[in-house]
């Protein structure tokens, strides 16, 4: 508990550093920027701006919400980064989605680690730390990789090296910047995975690629029986290894009336005889409890 306390000091302590103009701090060789670049600060949400760099474009209002409960109950366990634009003013790098949380509860300041760095660092920091630690959708982890490749100047085995990730994932992901744009949406709103994309890639014509997207989201179809779907239309006389079938129109019936109540994105597999599973995906712990809640009828 002392620990706590002290480490809490510390960072209004260096909160009242920087907010004194004569100890103003714009690079690493300045006076005091030592105390301050890389240790915690708690600094005043008023004094920080939105990254215009930042790879998400669009923060779930719900998974804010939860986020935001935690963060009254807990606090903000995981720091903030930002840079130093000038005289108490910030600009993140990561940390978008608690920092929005976090004005959300009203608070009036955030733990965040001080960093100082141009433009075209703070580009490469935001997009490899989100790359790293967010839930990205698949085509914004695409973005950000073209995004690297194209405005940090990085070779794919650079980019490798950068981000820890195989070459070949590398390439997987910026193949999928080559589906149409309408697929590329639906792939960023949940209704086909990255294996369903992956799949239609094999499928040169936009309208061929269209006709089978229509078809897995109508269908509900697994990323096997895309693959299957795909062999079909590229080789029509070939002989498929496995029919593709669609869901029972009772377990989609239910796996749509279901995912609403939930508010999660369920999925039923159901054989002839009636058999099957249902499964709930849920984010996080306290996702897994509002799911709870629901089901139990306590909220």
């Amino acid at each position: 508990m002392a620990k706590a306390t002290k480490k809490q000091a510390l960072g209004r302590g260096l909160s009242a550093l920087l907010k004194d103009p004569e100890n103003d701090i714009n690079s690493v060789s300045d006076k005091n920027a030592d105390k301050v670049v890389g240790n915690i600060v708690e600094l005043e949400l008023d004094f920080i701006e939105v990254n215009p760099f930042q790879p998400r474009t669009s923060f779930n209002e719900e998974q804010l919400r939860e986020l935001a409960s935690s963060i009254r109950e807990l606090g903000v366990i995981q720091p903030i980064t930002v840079r130093k634009l000038a005289f108490n003013k910030y600009q993140l790098v990561s940390g978008e989605r608690r920092f929005r949380a976090s004005k959300l509860l009203g608070l009036e300041t955030i733990p965040a680690y001080i960093r100082i760095a141009n433009d075209q660092e703070s580009l490469e920091m935001a997009l490899v730390e989100n790359i790293q630690r967010q839930d990205l959708d698949p085509i914004e982890i695409a973005l950000s990789y073209q995004r690297l490749i194209e405005e940090i100047d990085l070779t794919q085995e650079a980019l490798s090296d950068r981000v820890g990730k195989k070459r070949s994932t590398i390439a997987n992901y910026l193949r999928l910047l080559k589906l149409d744009p309408i697929i590329q949406t639906g792939m960023r709103d949940g209704f086909i995975s990255m294996g369903h994309g992956r799949a239609l890639i094999n499928i040169e014509e936009t309208e061929t690629q269209l006709d089978i997207y229509e078809k897995i989201i109508d269908k509900n179809l697994s990323v096997r029986a895309t693959e299957a779907l795909v062999r079909s239309f590229k080789d029509p006389e070939a002989t498929p290894s496995k029919t593709v079938k669609a869901i029972p129109a009772a377990a989609k019936k239910y796996n749509a009336s279901l995912g609403a109540f939930l508010s999660a994105k369920t999925s039923i597999n159901m054989n002839a005889k009636g058999k099957g599973k249902l499964v709930i995906p849920f984010d996080s712990e306290a996702d897994l409890e509002r799911i709870a809640k629901r089901i139990q009828g306590e909220d």
